[in-house]
């Protein structure tokens, strides 16, 4: 599966981890995401969705519905 947000659409980074010796090994940041249960309201329906911490702080803060509508999904 692909660690990538449903709702921002935000991936994996990919860089450098740099040792002491400046010894450069590839390493990726993955984007924290969970599997998160909301309520729509205007459906009544329940959506699963994964989403990253800031998406879901976004959500109980604007609504799902505003949140789709400014994230274009």
């Amino acid at each position: 599966m692909a660690r990538v947000c449903e709702l921002t659409g935000k991936k994996p980074l990919v860089g450098n981890n740099v040792s002491h010796s400046k010894r450069r090994t590839k390493m990726r940041q993955n984007p924290n995401l969970r599997k998160k249960r909301f309520f729509d309201e205007e459906t009544g329906q329940w959506l699963t969705l994964k989403v990253t911490t800031s998406a879901i702080r976004t959500i109980n803060k604007l609504g799902l519905a505003k949140a789709l509508k400014k994230f274009a999904v």
